[in-house]
């Protein structure tokens, strides 16, 4: 029996799937970040080496592939030897908001395509003498095992300005100060060549195995999902809530936050919220969660009007990063507090949806949920009233098993996906 692993480095924490021929999963493993907030490279390689010392010696001595997602727009400067140069840039980082302001000037009328990666390659680049390499967090991951550096994949390269139609980085970004530090872009799923032959030693992995060029966390679920075809949408509820949907037509619009990455012969359309379930987290613990949607009538609405950030800003529906939480006023009830967020995570998921379709995305039939929250009942009742349809589980939601679909290439993973 071969096997392939796919490692998603999310906004929390890091997860390992592996599976075997048929897709079944045979092994899975979760570290959580010591302080999500603050990440560091060396969290992320210390995560990386957990993850394959925990591997099972069977699937570990038969692994033919491993891929990895990391945060979209997370980015690094890194030397010769991959030892990193900079501070890590994570995707909701503030501190480029002026190189945004420049590239606004710059960047050619018309131009498709997000810049919030590249606004932070200008602000990482000013200092940037000794540096070899400027690579996005799973970029980073990826060339510790394969140990080819300056390798990035369309998915990631999206947001640093990476020209999807042309597969082309744009003159005009070729054209900055320190652009021969930009990755070279090939297809998610790539085949970068064989494993370094001392980490396959150190953890019993089969030399053979080849390292894929990777994807975002957001992506890696939508593939997770296995959803090939228009008019389903998927709704990853992690930390932030990310919405996505396949598209005959290409949708950028970035004073809204949406983007369209290419995706086979069609284009996955969506957005980031800023607010997601990492506001539930920041009030209670899961199993107070749990316990407090118990005393919750989904068939009604809650009279709070929240908009639950952690933090100033927003990306999707809205693009403001002024926009701030709205949380006020908290009643004493924790149950009617809960109630209070989980409608307007629900709000702002339908307003997502509905933002989608205005701008030319395909209607929805149904919406199929990821990642954490999706196993709270309560919620997605909410959900699929304020939606107005039908609202499920993904059969496979986790980012770490689209990962290691993704072994195989862009995958093409129709059946049954979902459950009510």
């Amino acid at each position: 029996m071969n096997f392939r692993l796919g490692l998603d480095f999310g906004t929390s924490g890091a997860r390992a799937c592996a599976i075997d021929e048929r897709g079944a999963i045979v092994h899975e493993q979760r570290i959580d970040y010591v302080n999500p907030a603050r990440q560091t490279p060396q969290d992320w390689r210390t995560a990386l080496l957990a993850l394959l010392g925990g591997l099972p010696q069977g699937v570990a001595a038969n692994l033919q592939g491993i891929a990895i997602d990391g945060t979209s727009g997370t980015v690094l400067l890194c030397d010769e030897g991959l030892a990193p140069l900079s501070d890590t840039l994570m995707y909701d980082d503030a501190r480029a908001h002026a190189q945004a302001k420049q590239l606004k000037s710059i960047a050619p009328p018309g131009q498709p395509g997000s810049t919030p990666g590249l606004a932070r390659f200008l602000w990482l680049t000013q200092h940037a003498e000794e540096a070899h390499y400027f690579l996005h967090q799973a970029d980073w991951l990826t060339a510790l095992l394969s140990g080819r550096p300056g390798i990035s994949d369309y998915h990631n390269a999206l947001k640093t300005s990476y020209d999807v139609e042309a597969l082309r980085w744009p003159d005009w970004v070729l054209a900055l100060p320190h652009a021969h530090l930009l990755p070279e872009v090939v297809a998610p799923g790539s085949d970068l060549g064989a494993i370094r032959r001392d980490i396959a030693a150190r953890f019993g992995i089969s030399p053979h195995c080849r390292i894929h060029a990777g994807t975002t966390d957001g992506n890696a679920a939508f593939i997770a999902s296995g959803v090939t075809e228009p008019g389903i949408g998927v709704t990853l509820l992690g930390t932030t809530l990310v919405l996505k949907q396949l598209s005959p037509k290409r949708i950028e619009a970035p004073e809204y936050g949406v983007y369209s990455h290419r995706y086979s012969d069609l284009w996955l359309v969506g957005g980031a919220s800023n607010a997601g379930a990492g506001i539930l987290r920041h009030y209670f613990e899961d199993a107070r969660l749990a316990e407090l949607s118990a005393f919750i009538d989904p068939t009604r609405d809650s009279p709070l009007d929240y908009y639950p950030l952690t933090k100033l800003g927003e990306r999707f529906p809205v693009n403001d990063p002024q926009l701030a939480p709205r949380l006020e006023p908290r009643p004493a009830n924790e149950a009617e507090f809960l109630h209070g967020l989980l409608q307007g995570l629900s709000r702002i998921e339908a307003a997502g949806y509905a933002r989608l379709e205005e701008l030319g995305a395909p209607p929805l039939r149904r919406v199929l949920t990821c990642g954490g929250g999706a196993s709270n009942e309560v919620w997605r009742r909410i959900r699929e009233r304020s939606l107005g349809m039908p609202v499920g589980i993904a059969a496979h939601g986790e980012a770490a098993y689209g990962c290691a679909l993704l072994c195989a290439g862009m995958p093409d993973n129709p059946g049954n996906t979902a459950s009510n």
